[in-house]
Order: structure tokens, then sequence, then C-alpha cells
């Protein structure tokens, strides 16, 4: 049960024992509440008997107060069942949803946005913490203490107990029956609430550009719409929710009227005591109380579907495994006929083989969408091949632990991501236990000092949100101070001087210069001069290895490579005429 209750909705193993004591606790407070109900029948029955005899009035002020104080310890058993666990086991689903993402290979976020991602960690697991405080374990104990009530009221007047409980399964079924209807109504909303994150997410980020083209007036008024279609979907969704509620709920109050009219019925036969019906009206009447809250539990549980399903397909996503073991010999970055395909079916790789030896630089170039970010990230085990293999030093990285591999590797991107920190913890990234001293020395190697000193705090100066008080010379050297600090033997340089100006270039290649002595380099540049000093060139078109081989060799071949450099060359002589 256990494992099943974990499944349906998205739970840790501990958060569905504590969902379970949270239903029983919800019973037991149900119970409680009828406790008051018997007490009045007996203090009804004594005055209809010809009043209370004076050794029965301890037995009721006795009674009053265990009523009370049963009422009391089950609901602070209940509350600390339901509303305490709720918020341990809704921090835990986060932690267990940013772990799960963590070992999910790249190719997942590839087809999620963040808004998206952000929307399930955040909204749903809060939602999640309503639903495991509010509405399974309120609608579990509504209906379970019913169910006994019931049972009971059957052995007093079974004619009265089916006046009082035809209402049940009809309201529960009309609800029940809204099940498919809720879930599309809550997917549509879902889609639009996410197109409007998007909407604003995007805003923001290009607000820019927007200035720029004088795009605001335009870009605000499509954003309006997309609020304005949050609204209209949100109304919808309440009121189809509530015509089920509301009609489920009109049916529930007819109770009272059947139980009042066969009541009545019975007692003009004379076939019904006067005790039992006043009995039932004051059953009925704490009975159908909780059950229509339950009959909103009830939707609600039903609305909390998407939610789940949006954290399941996280939590069921396949993860990166492998060994915690490294058994290289050396450092060659071998592709053995490696093809991949990412989910859309869209083949990026055919059938690429080559080697990057230890000690050497080589170069990926080509035609924009040939493959070569694709094969960094297979390198590092970012995303896994569908066929072929690839080795480290022999060692086939499919079978490490990504984690683990990526110790092996340190890796300069041409979008350089900063934290809204200083510029020592910056470069601290690329080892976490690192001295300052070193984190110096890793700065200087990668010129940052240049310009850190010449900062109001220097080094202790705060960066803003991913660098945003740093030019991008800047903060790329950042980035390469990194790989300085975290000093692996494997270096990927994706682009890493492609947007720099000249000044900021050659400062960046010094350092790059550095960092790539004696190591593994594998190097993605689209500028033919940025690896005219490259040891091997392997040129990617259309998904496979057109050419590979020293600069100067495939100059002379004149194919795809020397047919790139000739194309730059004339483009860097172009001048406005």
């Amino acid at each position: 049960m256990i494992k099943k209750l974990q499944k349906k909705y998205a739970l840790s193993e501990q958060g569905a024992k504590d969902l379970v004591k949270g239903c029983i606790a919800c019973v037991l407070q149900n119970i409680s509440f009828m406790f008051p109900v018997g007490l009045l029948y007996s203090l009804v029955s004594d005055l209809i008997k010809g009043g209370v005899a004076g050794n029965r009035i301890p037995f009721y002020v006795i009674g009053c107060i265990v009523c009370v104080g049963l009422i009391l310890i089950t609901t602070y058993f209940q509350y600390n069942a339901t509303y305490f666990a709720t918020y341990v086991e809704s921090g835990v689903r986060r932690i267990t949803l940013a772990e799960r993402l963590r070992k999910i290979p790249l190719s997942f976020f590839g087809k999620k946005d963040l808004a998206d991602l952000t929307s399930t960690i955040m909204a749903d697991c809060t939602f999640l913490e309503q639903s495991f405080s509010h509405f399974i374990p309120e609608l579990a104990g509504s209906i379970i203490s019913t169910l006994l009530v019931s049972v009971s009221l059957l052995f007093f007047d079974w004619r009265m107990a089916l006046a009082a409980l035809w209402v049940m399964p009809v309201s529960f079924a009309i609800v029940g029956f809204s099940a498919k209807v809720q879930e599309r109504l809550n997917q549509k909303a879902m889609d639009t609430k996410m197109a409007c994150a998007d909407g604003i997410q995007e805003c923001i980020e290009t607000v820019r550009d927007l200035k720029a083209n004088n795009a605001e007036e335009t870009y605000l008024k499509g954003l309006e719409k997309k609020i304005r279609a949050v609204e209209k979907r949100s109304i919808i969704n309440e009121f189809g929710l509530a015509a089920f509620v509301v009609s489920a709920s009109l049916v529930l109050k007819l109770g009272i009227a059947t139980v009042a009219l066969v009541g009545s019925m019975l007692l003009v036969k004379g076939t019904l005591d006067i005790l039992t019906f006043f009995l039932f009206l004051l059953v009925v009447s704490r009975l159908y109380d909780p059950l229509q809250g339950a009959l909103q539990n009830l939707a609600a549980v039903i609305s909390t579907r998407t939610n789940i399903a949006r954290m399941n397909e996280i939590l069921d996503h396949s993860i990166q495994q492998g060994e915690n073991r490294l058994t290289n010999e050396g450092y060659d970055i071998t592709f053995d006929h490696v093809g991949f395909a990412y989910n859309t079916g869209e083949t990026v790789l055919k059938d690429v083989s080559f080697t990057a030896k230890q000690g050497e630089v080589t170069a990926l170039v080509g035609p924009s969408g040939g493959g070569k970010t694709t094969v960094s990230r297979l390198a590092s085990r970012f995303w896994d091949s569908n066929k072929g293999r690839i080795t480290v030093g022999g060692m086939d990285i499919s079978k490490i632990d990504p984690e683990t591999l990526l110790s092996l590797y340190s890796i300069v991107f041409q979008d350089v991501t900063l934290f809204d920190n200083t510029i020592m913890e910056n470069i601290r990234i690329g080892n976490k236990d690192a001295t300052d001293e070193q984190v110096l020395r890793a700065a200087k190697l990668a010129n940052v000092d240049e310009f850190a000193e010449k900062l109001p705090e220097k080094w202790n100066t705060n960066i803003g949100e991913n660098g945003c008080e740093l030019s991008g010379g800047e903060r790329q050297r950042i980035s390469i101070a990194r790989a300085f600090l975290k000093n692996a033997p494997i270096i990927l340089l994706d682009e890493a001087t492609a947007s720099l100006d000249v000044e900021n270039e050659t400062l960046i290649q010094t350092a790059l210069s550095r960092l790539i002595k004696d190591r593994t380099v594998l190097v993605i540049a689209h500028r033919m001069r940025t690896v005219a000093g490259a040891d091997k060139i392997v040129v990617l078109s259309g998904g496979a290895v057109a050419e590979e081989g020293a600069p100067d060799v495939l100059m002379q071949k004149k194919g795809i490579y020397a047919r790139m450099v000739k194309l730059q060359t004339e483009s860097q002589n172009w001048t406005l005429a």
C-alpha cells in the first residue's frame, strides 16, 4: 500500500507513511465529534423518561469533560499528523526533485523550459502541501468515519439508515464522474499558466532588445492576452469544479429531507419511536457536514492529478548511473562509430570516429549544425550516445557515474554562467575546497587580476546576477579561472572566444595557452584562426567526420577546411563600401 501511495501521490516512503497516519488521525477526530451526539441522545432519553436523576448529573459532567478531552487530543494528533508532516514532506519532495534533475541527462532539459521546471518544484509541491494536509486525509477520514457511523445506524433502524445514507453514493458518483472533465480543464489551465510564465520571463530577459526595437508596446499587448487567458481559464476551472460539487452538495442535503419524511411516516404508523427519530435527525445533521467538505476534497484530489503527473515525469525519468571508480589509463578521448539522435527523432551524429590524444589540441570545426557541440556534450556524458562507444583512456564513459567522470574535465563554455556573489566565490566554484591563495593563483593565470584589482572591493566585489556588472571578456576570464582551479587533465573549450573583441580575445587566448598545456584538449571553434595552431583538426559535416588531420595537411587537400579558411579570410578583408 505504501508503494502505491508513493506512486499515486508522488510521495517519499516516509511521506506515504505519514499520509496513512494523517488519515487515521482524521478518522479518530471525526469519530470524536460523534461522542457529544451520543451524550446528547442519552440526555434526551433521560428527559423523556421523566427527567435527569441526581446520580446521573456526574455522568453528564464527566461525559462532557471526556468529550472535550477526546476532541482536543484527536485534534492535536490530527494537526501534527497532517500539517507538520506535510511541511516536512514538501521539503523532501523539492530536494528529491532537484536531486533527480541533477542526475537526469541534459537531453531532458532540451524539451523543458525554466518556467515549467520551476513551477513543478515550487508550485506543484505547494499544491502537494494542500493535498497532503487538507484534501486527502480529510477525505479519507470523512469516508471511513462515515462508513463506521453508517454501520451503527443500520443496527438502530435500517429504514431510517437507508433514508439517511442513499444520498452519499449518488453525491460521490457525481463528483467522481467529473474526473475526466477536471483533468482536461486543469491541463488547459496549466498550459495557459506556463505560456504566461514563459511570456513574463521572456519579457524580462529581452527587455533591452524590445526597447532597442521599439517593440515594447506590441509585446506587452501579447503578454496581456496571455494574462487574460489565465484569468479566463481560472474562471472556467472554478465553474467546472463548482458545477459538480454544488450539484453533489444539493443531493446530499436531500438526505435531511428524506430522513424527516421517512421518520414522520414511520412515526404516524407507530413503527418508530420519537427518540430514534430524534437520534437520526441529530446524526445526519452532524454526518453531512464533514461529507460536504469531503465532496470538495474529492474534487480537489482529482484536480491534483495534473500536478502529480508533472512531478512523476521527473521522478520516473531515467537517470545516468555508473561506477564511482575511474579505471582509465591515460586521457585519450576516442569516439568509436558513435551515433546520436534527439528524442524528436532528429539525427545529429551518424557514424563519428576519431581520437583526441593526450597532450594534443584537437579542434572540431565545420558548418553550423554539423554536430560539433553535440560531440563535446557526448564526450563529457552530458548526453548518452545511441550507438557506438566513447572512451577516455580505454574506459567506457557510459559505465561511469557522470559526476565521477566530470572530475576529469574542465569545461569553458561560450555562454558563461556566474552567480550573484563575489569574484572570489565565483572562481571557487571550480574547487570548493580551494584556499584563497589557490583561488588568487588561478585568477592571475586567467588574467582576472587585470580588472579585479580595479573594482571597489577588489576580489570581494559582488558581480550581480549572472555577472551583470562585468563585460563579456571579464566573465569569460572568470570561467577560465575556474578551469585553472579545477586543474583537470581534460579541457573542453566550446567557442570560448567567439563573441569577444580583439583585446579581450588576446588576453583570453593567452590564458587558454597556459591552461591547455600538457592536457587532452578538445576545442570547438568557428574562427579558423583560433585553431590554426591545433595539432589535429576534425571537420564535422552532416553528422559525420568529413576530414581529419593536421591543419597544413587539410589545407593541401583543398576540402571543407580549406574552403572555410578561405571564406573567413575573405570576410576579414571586407570593408564598408
